[in-house]
């Protein structure tokens, strides 16, 4: 078999192939149907108006064209989004229940005190959060390591396992008031006031923005065993070992996530916004939630 030379996969599959001139068949598409409008009124109208009046009619047409056809809302082309606008503009808006209001029951029975999620019959879960390497920043050879390795991790996989990549608010009070604490006590004046000038730049940051920091996380399950929960457990403590052993060649620090930061983000999952609640607050196994009270 003759070598053939590495083929470099770009990382958005789901891309639109660029036709002609770096536009997509669907621009194209939008562009010429502008175009061929424009045509054909010119060629019905245009020896019977100024050319300036033709122009102000033919701007906005074409104006509109090019937006639709290159402009993007929340990753989308504005073409779909206008359609799915249209779509959701005359779907009905009736929400009507057929059944009564009864407990949600969750998957996750309990969390225990080593961080495990137990699931009953589904289970059990360990979740660990994973630091990130640059791959864009490292050498070909550099990338062709980090991918063997990845992939050295995949055919080792025995059971389920899940990579999560999640967008969470970011609180910077207390950075912020670190470096408020910290800045008087640093050696030199200058540092003082570029600590503050600091401290304030990340409040009006804040102010102005949504800021959202990346998490990685790496959720192993194990199926359920007959009478035999500890050894689905500790499978699951293995598997965990064992990813965090080989992704350690990537670079990669696999951090398991003990009771109270799975408690937490599990609850953070159903409210990603909210501020993180004190432990107290929360429901215990069995209780109803309802608003306001428990029961």
């Amino acid at each position: 078999m003759s070598w053939l030379p590495p083929i470099r996969i770009p990382a958005d599959v789901d891309q639109e192939d660029k036709i002609v001139s770096g536009l997509t068949a669907r621009q194209l598409a939008i562009l010429g149907i502008a175009t061929a409008v424009l045509s054909l009124t010119h060629m019905a109208i245009g020896d019977r108006i100024p050319p300036a009046a033709f122009a102000a009619i033919a701007a906005p047409i074409a104006i509109g064209a090019v937006v639709l056809a290159l402009a993007r809302r929340d990753g989308i082309t504005l073409d779909r989004y206008l359609l799915a606008a249209l779509r959701h503009h005359r779907s009905p808006k009736l929400l009507i229940s057929g059944d009564t209001p009864a407990p949600l029951r969750l998957p996750v029975h309990t969390v225990t005190a080593d961080g495990l999620i137990d699931m009953g019959p589904d289970g059990v879960a360990a979740v660990a959060e994973v630091s990130t390497v640059s791959f864009a920043l490292s050498t070909p050879d550099e990338q062709d390591a980090l991918v063997a390795v990845f992939g050295r991790w995949l055919n080792s996989l025995s059971g389920p396992a899940q990579i999560l990549v999640r967008a969470t608010p970011m609180d910077m009070t207390h950075t912020i008031s670190a470096l408020h604490d910290s800045a008087p006590h640093l050696p030199h004046p200058a540092l003082s006031a570029a600590a503050h000038e600091h401290a304030d730049f990340l409040a009006d940051l804040g102010q102005r923005h949504d800021l959202l920091r990346r998490q990685v996380l790496l959720i192993i399950r194990e199926p359920a065993a007959d009478n035999a929960p500890d050894a689905a457990a500790a499978r699951t403590l293995r598997r965990l070992e064992e990813a965090a052993r080989l992704l350690s060649a990537c670079g990669l620090a696999v951090r398991p996530l003990d009771h109270h930061a799975a408690s937490a983000l599990l609850t953070s999952c159903y409210d990603p916004a909210a501020p993180a609640r004190p432990t107290g607050e929360f429901a215990g196994p069995g209780e109803v939630i309802t608003k306001g009270e428990r029961q």
